[in-house]
């Protein structure tokens, strides 16, 4: 049996696809390709796929990973190929590798996130982050299945960068960016309970909706900071 691993994005309009919706079209799109795939036991088999960690509905995401298993061998970039083929456009198969390690969920440790603030001046989020960074502990809240959950944010927020909007904006309104890089934490910290915590801190308040897209996931590097690329060891380990 082999496995394969594979990266999806999540752009567009599709960003407000759920997990449900991607899993109907993924299956579509197996069938469509003819991929061989494995199938599980019991009175109602279904295509081995293994998904990790999905992003939240409407938010888009460069890095979404699942792993499928096959009854027979195919060429990676030849089944990334065709699959990509039987996806609409923005659901998009854009990296496959052979699975030759084990543990995939256990080295996504940690994502980073990109925030388009429209409305805010980028000096007003500076201002929140510099509040945020130096504040111990920032409570935020959650509305939950059993109610209202409060919990502490400040400790799943590895990194907090505030970029300006880009100079080619078709219009004049302020717009910062917000990049932030988060660990993988129980409770989960979302883009959303950040947003909350700079409200908490510093009153900031976006007036519309923020665009929140998921740039990468990964394991999670203490000494730099920064989220590597979760496939990289079953690239080396084919190349071994």
């Amino acid at each position: 049996m082999q496995r394969i691993r594979l990266r999806y994005t999540k752009r567009g309009r599709l960003r407000f696809t759920s997990h449900r919706d991607f899993q109907r079209a993924f299956e579509r799109a197996l069938r469509r390709a003819e991929v061989p795939m494995a199938y599980s036991a019991g009175f109602t088999p279904h295509p081995k796929v293994s998904y990790a960690n999905a992003a939240p509905t409407g938010t888009g995401s460069e890095a979404e990973y699942l792993e499928i298993a096959l009854t027979r061998s195919r060429d990676p970039e030849t089944l990334r190929a065709l699959l990509d083929e039987s996806l609409p456009a923005g659901l998009d198969i854009v990296d496959a590798v052979e699975a030759r390690t084990s543990g995939l969920a256990d080295r996504l440790t940690a994502s980073v996130w990109e925030l388009r603030l429209d409305g805010v001046d980028p000096d007003e989020l500076r201002r929140a982050v510099e509040a945020f960074d130096k504040a111990a502990t920032v409570e935020v809240q959650r509305m939950t299945k059993n109610g209202v959950r409060t919990f502490d944010a400040r400790p799943a927020v590895a990194r907090l960068e505030t970029h300006d909007s880009p100079a080619d904006r078709p219009t004049d309104r302020p717009c910062a960016i917000l990049r932030l890089v988060v660990r993988h934490v129980t409770p989960a910290v979302r883009p959303d309970d950040v947003l909350s915590g700079l409200r908490a801190v510093a009153d900031l308040a976006p007036p519309v909706p923020a665009a929140v897209t998921r740039l990468a996931q990964g394991l999670f590097d203490e000494e730099t900071g920064t989220v590597t690329d979760p496939l990289a060891p079953d690239r080396e380990a084919a190349e071994a």
